[in-house]
């Protein structure tokens, strides 16, 4: 099988991806004082891209090294997992965040820990489902013109989670313009209580509204092209296409780290006694809503 250069960037993408997450899961695990549902959210979206990451360069393995119909639905299997269960912690870290500014006052108690879980069981139970489909069967290998854009994937399965990520999506922008109202708001009434000019209360204001346009503009970006393409695309199609749009999708993985992460004050704590070799598990953090991740 001829080398094809898309998939060596897609290898090296995940190895990249896998190298990320693996140091925000290590962290996060060795660290007691990480067990915050805001922590178990981001750890659920680390381990998430990790397994992307792991795919991506199993998908390459065993494409060229060792060839397997078997083997390549194990994989995809895999990808379709890790992809999904990426994109749904997305909308548990942001109903998470919204639930925090919405009931400030009652976040920090037990019912936001079981809520956590059963958020993480939902998003890893349907994750696991989506991706066990081509594995039990639901595949094109038998019926070719029954295949998408991405082999051995079905249209149709393609087209529901194409159609579930624009759900997503759609439930993420809602809930960021209301967290946006809800950080506005209290902006104003801080300026007013503490007589603040209306210079410091408009610059927090757009230092709120920039991150939320960040962190919505960079889930879009990445995964909006192809989404679209699996709803438009057909197998026919030159699988030029289906790199051009799969390929921004995995950068995504790779900058969740960073986005929710790695700007973390504790998380940086950590990183930066590691660094020093004077790691602590027991370092002192300052409680941190989860808006302010």
């Amino acid at each position: 099988l001829a080398l094809n250069p898309w998939d060596v960037v897609l290898c090296i993408s995940g190895t990249i991806i896998s190298c990320e997450n693996a140091i925000v899961v290590v962290v996060i695990f060795y660290t007691p004082a990480f067990r915050a549902p805001m922590f178990l959210l981001i750890g659920s979206l680390a381990t998430a891209d990790l397994l992307a990451g792991l795919g991506l360069i199993l998908h390459f393995a065993f494409v060229y090294f060792i060839p397997s119909e078997a083997v390549s639905l194990l994989t995809v299997g895999l990808l379709v997992t890790s992809f999904t269960a990426s994109v749904s912690s997305l909308l548990t870290i942001t109903i998470d965040r919204y639930l925090s500014l919405y009931n400030a006052l009652t976040y920090y108690s037990e019912r936001t820990v079981t809520r956590t879980y059963i958020m993480l069981i939902l998003t890893w139970g349907a994750s696991i489902c989506y991706g066990l489909l081509p594995v039990m069967g639901w595949n094109c290998l038998k019926e070719p013109s029954a295949c998408s854009i991405v082999k051995p994937l079905t249209k149709n399965h393609l087209l529901i989670l194409s159609v579930s990520f624009f759900m997503v999506f759609a439930a993420m922008l809602q809930l960021y313009v209301q967290i946006c109202r809800i950080v506005c708001r209290h902006a104003q009434q801080i300026a007013v209580q503490r007589h603040f000019l209306a210079s410091s209360h408009y610059v927090t204001t757009r230092k709120g509204i920039a991150t939320l346009a960040v962190i919505l503009g960079t889930f879009a970006s990445c995964w909006l092209p192809f989404a679209v393409y699996g709803l438009l695309g057909d197998c026919s199609y030159p699988a030029l296409y289906t790199y051009v749009t799969l390929l921004p999708a995995t950068y995504n993985s790779m900058l969740n780290p960073v986005i929710y992460a790695f700007r973390n004050q504790e998380i940086q704590k950590v990183l930066w006694a590691v660094c020093c070799g004077c790691f602590s598990s027991t370092l002192p953090f300052r409680s941190r809503s989860p808006s302010d991740v």
